[in-house]
């Protein structure tokens, strides 16, 4: 089970980097006004959109599959098992709310960042 949360860990603190990512690459440049030769900020945007998406998908699909392993052991397992259970429990629930609500979290922090940058 410790390895389940180190995964989930593992996969909250990338999400975090890629928001930071996303957000330092369209921060100090308005929406539209890029002339150069380069990708534009709005497809920047767009991909950074997709890429929180993709990421967003797959840490929901782990959170539901774990959240089934970790009640199925609940299930057949012995009281000693089921105590350490619910111990892994609380910090679960807490890691599958960040995933479920990365999206929601990354979008505030884009908002903060851009009003912050003019």
């Amino acid at each position: 089970m410790k390895k389940t949360v180190k995964i989930l860990l593992v996969a909250m603190i990338l999400l975090i980097a890629l928001t930071a990512t996303v957000n330092a690459a369209t921060s100090g440049v308005a929406p539209g006004s890029y002339t150069g030769s380069g990708a534009s900020v709005s497809s920047i945007e767009k991909v950074g959109n997709q890429i929180i998406q993709i990421v967003s998908t797959i840490g929901s699909i782990a959170s539901v599959v774990v959240l089934v392993v970790l009640g199925i052991k609940y299930m057949m397992g012995s009281a000693e098992e089921k105590a350490e259970y619910k111990k892994t429990l609380l910090p679960y629930i807490i890691g599958a709310a960040f995933v479920f609500a990365a999206s929601t979290i990354a979008t505030f922090v884009f908002n903060f960042t851009s009003t912050l940058g003019g």
